[in-house]
């Protein structure tokens, strides 16, 4: 298997037939068909969505090989990832929203930006070619303003740390720990890459609003996970905190980043 496409879903019932035709045309560009693979997770639906999930894969609706996971009750986002990554067979990770903010057409694009040498490749809504549409405030302030705050504390190049439209080396989704089950388990998993010396290399991209349902994101809560997180950044910045061992594969991958 060469590419795992990873979609995390909760209460997507409405969005389920969206996924498929806007997922399916653009399966082929990815690779082989037979050598792709869709992961879909349900995070504890109250809805239909497993069983709309079920359908998709028993009538082979996306054609290419379908895996199913289920949350018992709903974990959160970065959990979800776990699960989807557990059961993912590919050499390459890709990760998307169910719901079609970042469209699936761009998911081409996105992996020709992977080569040997990079570790993430994310798409970027904020890098100057990137843009938005039609998103709500609040779902800006908080995703812009924590992105700002990380390119302060990591890396001012990386205009977005938000994003879940995403590919990954399977090595770097073995070798990086993340701990949040929300979602800051996005900004975390790319962050600890890149300190752990992991090239990241943006697509400038374009995130839309949900064209049905709602999102999933607890405000309040996320803001208080992501300072916590860049508090404890600016620690291991200043030697407050225990910096942890990185594999040795990823200074190799840090000294081949210099050299570029």
């Amino acid at each position: 298997m060469e590419i795992s496409v990873v979609i995390p879903c909760h209460n997507e019932e409405s969005n389920l037939e969206r996924l498929v035709a806007g997922l399916r045309p653009i399966l082929p560009d990815l690779g082989p068909i037979d050598a792709v693979e869709v992961v879909l997770v349900d995070d504890g639906s109250t809805d239909a969505t497993w069983q709309g999930l079920t359908e998709l894969a028993e009538q082979d609706q996306l054609g290419c090989t379908v895996r199913l996971a289920r949350h018992e009750r709903n974990r959160g986002l970065g959990a979800a990832l776990r699960t989807g990554f557990a059961a993912s067979r590919g050499r390459i990770i890709i990760t998307t929203d169910s719901d079609g903010t970042y469209r699936f057409s761009e998911l081409p694009k996105l992996m020709s930006r992977m080569s040997a040498d990079v570790g993430i490749v994310t798409a970027s809504p904020y890098h100057p070619e990137g843009g938005v549409a039609n998103v709500p405030a609040y779902r800006l302030v908080l995703s812009r303003g924590s992105s700002l705050i990380y390119r302060m504390l990591v890396d001012h190049r990386i205009y977005t740390y938000t994003a879940l439209f995403r590919a990954y080396r399977s090595d770097v989704i073995k070798s990086i720990e993340f701990t949040s089950d929300g979602f800051l388990a996005v900004a975390e998993l790319l962050v600890n890459a890149k300190l752990a010396g992991y090239r990241v290399v943006e697509y400038p991209a374009v995130l839309h609003s949900r064209i049905a349902g709602t999102s999933k994101a607890r405000l309040v809560r996320t803001i208080v996970a992501h300072v916590r997180f860049q508090l404890n950044i600016l620690a291991r910045r200043l030697g407050l905190a225990r910096r942890k061992r990185r594999p040795a594969h990823a200074d190799a991958a840090l000294e081949l980043a210099q050299r570029r």
